[in-house]
């Protein structure tokens, strides 16, 4: 595909899917507006969408429409909005931009933030598991996604990875421990959107296991490239101050490696994602054209 298409096929993807995501906010009684203010300052703030995109384009690698799944990669994008809000707080990475804008606690106090975080956790498995959103899928493929989705937000996903974030484990080697950090609280909901849209694809298993590998090592390289872009990105582009894992002695792919090996790393996990994938005989072609995306990005 060309980089024109592409860019096409992506803007068409997420003009729908930011439609879909402003009409699913939850109405919240009026004597907590402030709630709902909050919820939508981080939700509707944009970004990448990547990890709902992944979702929807698994689906279409089955040739089919992916209209179906809006709930879904909405879900996904309230786990993630929560988690950044969750991770800009004072007593986590303690930062004031994201996305060009005051973060939300800077915006309505830590007390809101955080119980606008939680909200959107809880109100992700709300989206998915109405009467409206399941009708016509399997109760078995709607209970699989929900163990996936607690799972990678969970205790098996991004929040022990925040953990491993900002308490190192002393018997761990740092090359442990930031890959432990990276495949949990980057890796995990990335690799999530993939497996929730192959389930809901209803690919056979041997596909939703290629699938699967591909979601981690494009994880991997998303982080990777996270990492590299802190330390040469812009502000402009970034929306947030470059060098914070530097100012917050964090683990990173350039601290460790330093920035040629980190490159080097980035491309090599691109290219195992592309291996897997000749795998499978479904249609890619869009999968790879974000897996490149995801590579090449600058912010």
């Amino acid at each position: 595909m060309t980089n024109y298409s592409f860019k096409q096929y992506y803007r068409n993807r997420l003009e729908r899917f930011e439609a879909y995501l402003e009409q699913s906010l939850p109405p919240i009684p009026k004597q907590v507006s402030i709630l709902s203010d909050s919820m939508k300052y981080s939700l509707l703030a944009g970004g990448k969408r990547i990890r709902p995109i992944l979702l929807l384009t698994t689906i279409e690698c089955t040739n089919q429409s992916s209209d179906f799944a809006l709930p879904f990669a909405s879900a996904i994008e309230y786990v993630h909005s929560y988690s950044l809000i969750h991770d800009d707080l004072p007593c986590m990475d303690d930062d004031s931009l994201r996305r060009g804008k005051p973060t939300n606690h800077i915006k309505f106090g830590e007390e809101i933030a955080l119980l606008a975080g939680d909200a959107l956790l809880t109100h992700c498995f709300y989206l998915i598991t109405t009467s409206q959103v399941t009708n016509g899928i399997p109760p078995e493929t709607i209970i699989r996604i929900i163990n996936i989705l607690a799972e990678k937000a969970g205790v098996f996903g991004m929040v022990s990875g925040q953990v491993a974030d900002i308490k190192n484990d002393p018997n761990s080697s740092p090359k442990e421990s930031l890959d432990f950090i990276h495949k949990h609280k980057t890796g995990a909901l990335i690799t999530a959107a993939i497996q929730i849209g192959a389930l809901l694809a209803d690919t056979n298993e041997t596909d939703f296991q290629i699938l699967t590998r591909f979601g981690e090592e494009i994880g991997k390289c998303f982080q990777i490239q996270d990492d590299i872009l802190d330390v040469v990105g812009s502000k402009e582009k970034l929306g947030k101050s470059p060098g914070s894992d530097e100012r917050n002695n964090t683990l990173t792919f350039p601290g460790i490696y330093g920035l040629e090996k980190s490159y080097e790393l980035a491309n090599h996990c691109y290219e195992k994602a592309i291996n897997y994938l000749s795998g499978t005989e479904l249609s890619t072609d869009h999968l790879k054209d974000l897996a490149d995306f995801v590579l090449k990005r600058d912010h």
